[in-house]
């Protein structure tokens, strides 16, 4: 994952660059900076409206005692694709909407819990646990132990 980091880092700017200037020579040089200036304040207002959304929702799953994995992840694809959308670009721009939107976001959480579970199992298959992943069916077999004591329970309340 760390070369996967590295990578996007070195491409990322290098393609952003790229696709501005094609952008640039098609529709001019000043219409490209308006463009990605009102990309970035559309984008600062959808993060803003989205975060106080996201926000709400967390607080109200923790007043009811609901475990908050929807919320959290909402707020996770808020703060990246916000990030994105703050980094100047129409590519980064891309994702980010793609990560704050209301309508596409469902469908960035659907990618991330699958990727994360990919990688859960992955991780837990190698460890020697043999792909058991909890809460996800039947407990393997303890293995026998030395410490069990045979014995009775005797209840003082019953004669």
């Amino acid at each position: 994952m760390p070369w996967f980091i590295a990578l996007a880092l070195l491409v990322v700017p290098i393609l952003e660059i790229y696709v501005i200037i094609q952008i640039g020579q098609v529709i001019g040089g000043w219409p490209t900076v308006a463009l990605l200036l009102v990309e970035s304040a559309l984008g600062a207002w959808i993060i803003k409206r989205e975060g106080r959304r996201a926000w709400t929702a967390l607080q109200s799953a923790f007043q009811t005692g609901k475990m908050p994995g929807r919320e959290l992840s909402d707020a996770a694809l808020i703060l990246v694709g916000g990030t994105l959308l703050l980094t100047p670009g129409f590519v980064t721009d891309i994702f980010g909407f793609f990560f704050v939107l209301p309508f596409t976001r469902p469908l960035a959480r659907r990618a991330m819990s699958s990727f994360f579970n990919r990688r859960i199992t992955t991780q837990l298959g190698s460890s020697g646990l043999g792909g058991f992943i909890p809460g996800a069916g039947p407990t393997p077999p303890r293995p026998p132990s030395d410490d069990v004591i045979q014995g009775e329970v005797i209840d003082p309340d019953k004669k």
